[in-house]
């Protein structure tokens, strides 16, 4: 057996493992919002004592979870906010989502792109065409847009031809906006009773709005320069 095998099978098994343990011992209690309200101030404690310590585990906490789809990422995203501030929280927010959707990508693109396949196989036609006809935009507008799940984009992408550098950097640039509006919501997290509370149905269409305008310009620009063509 070739090590690329046998290196890919210890990964997947690791995976597995991870999984299994986040089930056994029941670690989604500490991603619900009621833990989280209840937790505030111990959290804010020890943030204050060790700041730079906090911010790499909680880093750490949020790349893993996400890389590998864990439930919680809105849970962790508030805990941001509530913790760190609207700055702060951004910034650092903004990078571990980032790094662990990639991550995703990547373990769907190398480790799992059969189950992914048979999974979400109805939805990467749709998705394959949107990344071969508008590319980055159309992942930029997939991020813009929080009606749709976040894990199934990341592992979606994972299936398409779509360079991680670019995943990364539209993804980065795509998320900002609900990042801000999560972390934000997390400072009044004392005020919140549920997660669908974040959102408005104004907020999300102007979300909506904001994730269809590259796309609606690139097609302007594009019958432009096609009209230009034709009158020559």
């Amino acid at each position: 057996m070739k090590q690329a095998t046998i290196n890919k099978i210890l990964i997947v098994l690791a995976i597995v493992l991870l999984i299994l343990l986040f089930k056994l011992l029941h670690l989604d209690h500490y991603l619900t919002l009621s833990y989280l309200k209840e937790s505030r101030e111990q959290f804010a404690l020890l943030y204050a004592e060790r700041t730079a310590l906090v911010i790499s585990v909680y880093m750490l906490i949020y790349i893993v979870a996400t890389a590998l789809s864990f439930p919680g990422a809105v849970i962790l995203t508030l805990a941001g906010g509530a913790l760190f501030g609207l700055i702060t929280g951004t910034i650092v927010i903004s990078f571990a989502s980032t790094m662990g959707a990639t991550l995703a990508c990547m373990v769907s693109r190398f480790l799992l792109r059969d189950w992914v396949q048979a999974r979400f196989g109805d939805k990467l036609k749709r998705i394959n065409e949107g990344i071969e006809e508008e590319g980055g935009f159309y992942l930029f507008t997939l991020r813009l847009i929080p009606v749709f799940p976040f894990f199934v984009i990341n592992l979606a992408m994972g299936l398409t031809r779509i360079r991680l550098s670019t995943y990364y950097w539209v993804s980065q640039l795509g998320m900002l906006p609900a990042t801000m509006v999560y972390v934000n919501a997390g400072k009044e997290l004392g005020k919140l009773e549920t997660v669908a509370g974040i959102l408005s149905p104004r907020l999300l269409a102007s979300f909506v709005l904001l994730g269809l305008f590259p796309l609606v310009m690139k097609k302007i620009m594009a019958r432009i320069k096609k009209d230009k063509k034709a009158h020559r």
